[in-house]
């Protein structure tokens, strides 16, 4: 909730090259709305987008024929998971693999950017928990082959399935009579067409959450919601608003709650993930992305980068049934008296595989458990509320904490007075 990793001079030039080719591959178009919360009149989804609706929804496009888009990014949870499962199942059969990631939501995307290395050295942008893609089309071709997602062996076979859709003659109609005869051409299009779905269709940034209403002058927070918004933005107590701002923009541009970087948080480990009872497995996140920016620097560069994950958007937060890039907890109380207590009540968080606290040879806790030990100084410890000691106080009150999860309450779309 607070804070981000910032990287040395020396890796921000160092990736010069590779933004300069990269440029402008995950920014907005003319379909997305140059102010973030600006009222747009619905219109009818263009041929690309409306295409794009159809695959997005369309499971027989999956190995299993179970699964598709949608069924990772329900439109009902704020177009993240459907269910309250740490990750989600996938595979051949749709059920014989599991992910090792939660299921982010796509909600306001549109307004992310590729992955860049700000002017202080902030890594900021790109797609998935890692950033390794860098715009939503990139970011929609992966789910298609991956053996734990919709387990494709390659485009070739996604293609073949495409031809065969209903929509297949509406596929070639815009783009082209003979583009199915060209896999790489149809992947990219499919792609092209799922980016164009999300950057159009209003659903995917809707501005519709009873915040939105407050800021707009047309709703009141209660005296709870208000009390916790002051939390949420207080730099001594939640300090949640220095990764997730929540005022509008001097352009009057309302809030994403999220400034779209990068942090290390020292989440436990998730036990109910099968790959983290080997002791040698560890997800690394930010310095293992594929992404073309973080490939170009080197070892030395990376390591500060180990264990950070994209800071994700906090609307429609409260509709979400796992929580963090491991899904380690699911619900909204328990994650904001994680941030508050991590520090000052470690033993209530680090637990062993059998529930036990995990202690290091020396008694003591073993914080940051899932990272590990050299990487374990990037975790964020310098800001409240992590900026405290064990057996303190910590920065949040349990009265207080319930005051912030009422406040992120209001953050769900679809409020209606």
């Amino acid at each position: 909730m607070s804070g981000s990793i910032r990287l040395p001079l020396l890796a921000l030039l160092a990736t010069v090259s590779v933004l300069q080719v990269g440029c402008g591959g995950g920014g907005g178009d003319s379909t997305t709305p140059v102010v973030p919360g600006a009222v747009v009149q619905a219109q009818a989804l263009s041929d690309v987008a409306a295409l794009g609706q159809k695959i997005f929804n369309d499971p027989s496009l999956s190995a299993s024929g179970r699964q598709s888009c949608a069924s990772c990014h329900d439109e009902a949870r704020g177009h993240a998971a459907p269910n309250d499962l740490s990750v989600q199942l996938g595979g051949v059969t749709g059920t014989d693999q599991h992910g090792t990631r939660n299921s982010p939501s796509m909600r306001y995307l549109r307004y992310n950017q590729d992955f860049r290395f700000d002017s202080e050295g902030t890594p900021t942008g790109g797609f998935f928990w890692d950033g390794r893609a860098t715009s939503l089309a990139d970011q929609a071709k992966g789910p298609f082959v991956n053996a734990r997602e919709m387990a494709n062996a390659n485009p070739e076979a996604v293609v073949a399935k495409l031809a065969q859709a209903s929509y297949a003659d509406e596929f070639r109609r815009v783009f082209g009579a003979d583009v199915l005869a060209d896999t790489a051409s149809a992947y990219e299009r499919m792609a092209l067409a799922i980016q164009a779905f999300q950057r159009e269709d209003a659903r995917f940034a809707p501005f519709t959450s009873k915040y939105d209403a407050f800021l707009r002058g047309q709703a009141k927070l209660t005296e709870q919601e208000l009390r916790g918004l002051a939390l949420f933005n207080s730099p001594s107590k939640g300090n949640c608003s220095a990764c997730h701002p929540s005022a509008k923009g001097a352009d009057g541009s309302f809030p994403l709650f999220t400034d779209f970087s990068y942090d290390s948080l020292g989440v436990p480990r998730n036990w109910t993930i099968a790959e983290n009872l080997d002791p040698n497995y560890f997800d690394l996140g930010l310095c293992t992305s594929t992404n073309p920016a973080i490939q170009a620097l080197t070892d030395a560069q990376r390591q500060p980068l180990c264990g950070a994950f994209k800071v994700p958007s906090l609307r429609n937060v409260a509709q979400r049934g796992a929580f963090f890039h491991n899904g380690v907890f699911h619900d909204l109380i328990t994650v904001v008296t994680f941030y508050a207590q991590r520090d000052t009540n470690p033993e209530k968080w680090y637990l062993t595989a059998l529930g036990e606290v995990d202690r290091d040879v020396n008694g003591q806790v073993n914080r940051f458990q899932d990272l590990p030990v050299m990487y374990r100084g990037n975790v964020n410890t310098s800001e409240a509320p992590y900026n405290r000691q064990p057996g303190g106080q910590p920065a949040l009150t349990e009265a207080e904490i319930r005051d912030v999860v009422a406040f992120l309450g209001t953050l769900t779309d679809g409020w209606s007075q």
